[in-house]
């Protein structure tokens, strides 16, 4: 199930705990949001939003496209609601904040697609005789895999239950942000909505503290 475009989420965060497909590509096991370095926690509303990025080649091994080298950074959002009612995600906004302030929403399948897919990469030109011109190599096809990692990965729950915790991935595009796009950047949570529609406090969370945890490792 697609989520609605309205969330901006951009159809890519990914899967639940019980979504796990049988694959040689799955995600390892999440924990509690609170356990994450980088998260943002409301003890009055009961919820804790962490942010995981897959900022190495090691962590996305996993996937099925080398989304770093294509400058697309895949991001675990996890959500534990401690609470003892649903939160809703259907109106959620989710977008990375760079450190001097642009926003970036999610990427869809079609945004990596494109960048996989540029003109500079659809094939080599082919030498033919004299006067006639050179003929274009066949257009690169668009790659299923792609497709087949969002379709896996996709978070499909648009609320999340009493206590339980939700995670999934969102990507982010990298490309102009230079060799350190996480540092003071954060991602933000606006439009989080408890089982009456209320909303809740943004969720603001600093990838400064994943940077520091990271150094002590």
């Amino acid at each position: 199930m697609r989520l609605p475009l309205r969330l901006c989420l951009a159809s890519t965060l990914v899967f639940s705990a019980t979504a796990m497909l049988a694959s040689d590509h799955a995600a390892p096991p999440f924990e509690d949001a609170s356990h994450y370095a980088a998260n943002d926690n409301h003890p009055d509303e009961h919820v804790v939003i962490a942010a995981e990025p897959f900022d190495t080649k090691k962590k996305t091994e996993i996937f099925r496209v080398d989304y770093l080298k294509h400058k697309f950074m895949p991001i675990r959002i996890i959500v534990t609601n401690n609470s003892d009612a649903k939160i809703s995600l259907e109106q959620a906004r989710i977008h990375f904040i760079t450190a001097n302030g642009q926003v970036i929403p999610a990427a869809e399948p079609d945004d990596v697609d494109r960048r996989m897919t540029d003109i500079s990469n659809t094939g080599r030109k082919i030498p033919m005789p004299a006067p006639l011109p050179p003929l274009g190599g066949k257009p690169k096809t668009p790659d299923a895999k792609i497709q087949q990692d969002f379709d896996q990965f996709e978070y499909a729950d648009i609320s999340v239950a009493p206590h339980t915790t939700k995670a999934g991935f969102l990507f982010y595009d990298m490309q102009g942000l230079g060799s350190e796009p996480l540092l003071g950047a954060k991602l933000e949570f606006r439009k989080v909505q408890d089982v009456d529609g209320k909303e809740l406090f943004s969720f603001e969370i600093p990838f400064d503290s994943y940077l520091a945890a990271e150094k002590k490792k």
